[in-house]
C-alpha cells in the first residue's frame, strides 16, 4: 500500500538566490506587485516580499555570478503566477523593457508569457482555467 501524499495546503514561499538584491527587490515590487514584509535577521542580506497569497524570499548570493539569464525557455523550471489579463501583463513587460516569449496552449485556451528575473530564474504568467482533478 502506498503512503498518502503530504497534506500540503498552499505554497508558503518561493526562495530565489540573487546576485543583485536591490535589482531583484525592485523587479518583484515594481513589475510583479509584491510588497516588502518583515524578515528575521539571518545574519546575511535578503528580503521577504508578499502578495497574491505567496511570499518571495530573496537571498543575497555569496558572490557566485555564474547566472546566465540570456535564454528564455518555456520548458525550464519556473514559478507561475495567475493573472486576469495577459494583454495587460504583456504591456507591462514591454513597458519595463523585459524580454519574454509567448506560448499558446490551444487545448485549454491559455496564453503563457515566459520571462526571467534579474538572476535568470524563469517566471510564467498566464490566465489559467479551473483545475480539473484526475481520477486515481
Amino acid at each position: 500500500m502506498n503512503p498518502e501524499p503530504l497534506s500540503i495546503e498552499s505554497i508558503n514561499h518561493i526562495a530565489r538566490v540573487t546576485q543583485d538584491l536591490d535589482a531583484s527587490i525592485a523587479f518583484y515590487r515594481d513589475v510583479l506587485g509584491f510588497r516588502a514584509i518583515q524578515r528575521p535577521d539571518f545574519g546575511f542580506p535578503g528580503a521577504w516580499l508578499f502578495n497574491y497569497g505567496v511570499q518571495i524570499h530573496l537571498i543575497a548570493a555569496a558572490g557566485d555570478p555564474s547566472v546566465d539569464g540570456s535564454n528564455i525557455s518555456i520548458r525550464a523550471g519556473h514559478v507561475a503566477f495567475h493573472v486576469t489579463d495577459t494583454d495587460v501583463a504583456e504591456a507591462l513587460l514591454k513597458q519595463h523593457g523585459i524580454p519574454y516569449k509567448t506560448n499558446y496552449v490551444a487545448d485549454v485556451g491559455v496564453t503563457q508569457l515566459f520571462f526571467l528575473d534579474p538572476d535568470g530564474n524563469h517566471i510564467e504568467i498566464g490566465t489559467y482555467p479551473p483545475i480539473i482533478e484526475l481520477e486515481r
